[in-house]
């Protein structure tokens, strides 16, 4: 029962839709901008970039957003089977209004450092501190924030 999955977060279809339309939407105006008046050729280039990495965006968001985020009792991991984070590594949970985290989402703590990570739109790990949400329903995230402070009071009792 260690692999029995108890709460999942995934993105909406309609979120990821008007996401992905929206900076689709700001890449293509702005290379629109660049090419159909071309300031100096500085900001031109500037231009092509900054449409460029929205579009790069935008895909990325689309394909993160295909998968979900999936809790353990032992693990956070993707839906791909990606690993987050484990449980027994989770020092706390914080889903404040000050906390530095993905709307609609929560902050996880870890005890040790790790790689870098992002999946754009659904979470985010950034040395001990791994961001989830984004993209996702709040109620989503709030149980499965809830669940996870469950584990950890109970692995903290033990």
């Amino acid at each position: 029962m260690q692999d029995e999955v108890l709460a999942t977060i995934e993105a909406s279809a309609p979120r990821r839709w008007i996401g992905v339309l929206m900076l689709g939407t700001v890449g293509v105006l702005v290379l629109y901008v660049a090419l159909s008046t071309p300031p100096e050729l500085v900001w031109q280039v500037f231009l092509i970039v900054v449409g460029g990495a929205a579009l790069w965006l935008a895909f990325s968001v689309w394909q993160a957003t295909q998968d979900r985020i999936e809790l353990t009792r032992t693990e956070l991991r993707t839906g791909a089977g990606r690993l987050i984070a484990l449980v027994d590594e989770i020092e706390a949970v914080d889903r404040g209004v000050f906390a530095f985290k993905p709307s609609n989402g929560f902050l996880v703590r870890t005890r040790a450092k790790t790689s870098n990570s992002w999946a754009p739109g659904l979470w985010w790990r950034l040395g001990r501190r791994v961001g989830v949400g984004g993209m996702t329903a709040a109620s989503e995230a709030k149980f499965m924030s809830e669940i996870l402070s469950a584990l950890l009071l109970e692995r903290d009792e033990a």
